[in-house]
């Protein structure tokens, strides 16, 4: 993959802020990729991705060569991005 095709982010997102994305109060997550891009997505996305903590970890958004988003995937700790 073309490293021009991938974003990796690192999300701390406090419960009572994901609330808000939740009830469709915020509809977007706006934040800063690793390499200084900045990339807006779907609240959607973090749904299965949530605990009672809120959504913390590290993220790789891939998209294809029109920026369509095709994949959001948690990044684990013992694997590369």
């Amino acid at each position: 993959m073309n490293p021009s095709q991938y974003m990796v982010i690192d999300l701390n997102i406090h419960p009572d802020e994901y609330l808000r994305h939740y009830r469709g109060k915020v509809t977007q997550v706006v934040c800063r990729a690793r390499d200084g891009r900045t990339v807006r997505f779907p609240s959607a996305l973090l749904q299965r991705h949530v605990t009672h903590d809120g959504v913390h970890g590290t993220f790789r958004l891939e998209f294809d060569n029109n920026f369509k988003l095709i994949a959001f995937n948690r990044v684990h700790p013992s694997s590369s991005v």
